[in-house]
């Protein structure tokens, strides 16, 4: 969803772009008149290869090597005019198969974004049904949770499970044949890369910081690919706090205004073209903010 990004930031002065990947969108920023993108990736990989990809634009373009968590002023350079949030796992990052992202390429059982912490493999040899279970419901929601969970721990006494094809093979035979449209695999390999990486505390971190890291009418844009990060999105931006049933009965009033304008009417979602021609596109959803006067 280049083009709705690039509606949202286009002509801006500093953009923080949080989820730079291969550079793909801020290429498309600083192209469409920011002044200066500042990369940030927890991904040595994802910072080289951007770094390559927009070195033409000497220092409009600044790559950081920071988790979502670390990031403040003094990491960005003071206030910024807008912030994009691209969440979940970019396309370079599933196209090497050996970082084990991916169920449609076989590599080692990895999915970490850093070199840091415990790898899918650590997770799927150790976790107990109950927590295998947990991170398939809560973070995938797989609805066939605790069955795949009982299979993992089945299969792993017969050897480590240890590359994606292993794991893959597990989960589609549990759950046998399926109407769904996506691979059997899907929901699994999304709950536990974003178990590992930690992915809904790092939101959750980056939500609080954003509206002191944005100067009065910046905007920011967040593209989601899983419902509750979507969800608590909108409700943390959105930021309005009902009143009780019985303060409303006596006295109807509107909702205090938190520090956000919402600029998208409701929900943008790729078009059946955007989709064609890039299918990993079909669960993004797109929202903007502006950030009220102080």
């Amino acid at each position: 969803m280049v083009a709705e990004v690039t509606e949202y930031l286009a002509g801006r002065g500093t953009v923080v772009d949080m989820t730079l990947g291969a550079g793909g969108h801020a290429e498309a920023l600083l192209g469409a008149g920011v002044g200066r993108v500042i990369g940030i990736d927890r991904d040595p990989s994802a910072l080289a290869m951007a770094g390559e990809r927009l070195a033409a634009h000497g220092d409009r373009f600044r790559p950081v090597r920071a988790r979502f968590s670390e990031v403040d002023e003094e990491v960005v350079g003071g206030p910024v005019d807008g912030v994009l949030f691209d969440l979940g796992v970019s396309s370079m990052q599933l196209d090497q198969a050996d970082r084990g992202f991916s169920f449609r390429r076989d590599g080692p059982l990895d999915m970490r974004m850093g070199k840091s912490g415990r790898s899918a493999a650590d997770i799927v040899a150790t976790a107990s049904v109950g927590e295998l279970t947990r991170i398939f419901r809560d973070f995938g929601e797989e609805r066939m949770a605790a069955k795949i969970a009982r299979g993992i721990v089945a299969e792993r006494t017969r050897g480590p499970i240890a590359t994606t094809r292993q794991l893959a093979r597990i989960v589609a035979e549990q759950k046998g044949r399926s109407r769904e449209k996506i691979d059997p695999a899907t929901r699994v390999f999304q709950a536990l890369r974003m178990w590992i990486n930690d992915e809904a505390g790092e939101l959750e971190d980056a939500l609080h910081w954003l509206p002191d890291l944005m100067r009065p009418g910046g905007v920011v844009v967040t593209l989601a690919y899983h419902s509750g990060e979507d969800r608590r999105i909108k409700q943390e931006l959105r930021g309005r706090t009902q009143p009780s049933r019985r303060v409303h009965r006596l006295l109807p009033q509107r909702p205090p205004e938190g520090p956000w304008q919402e600029l998208t009417r409701s929900v943008v979602i790729p078009s059946d073209e955007e989709i064609a021609a890039n299918p990993r596109a079909r669960s993004a959803r797109l929202r903007a903010f502006r950030r009220r006067p102080l």
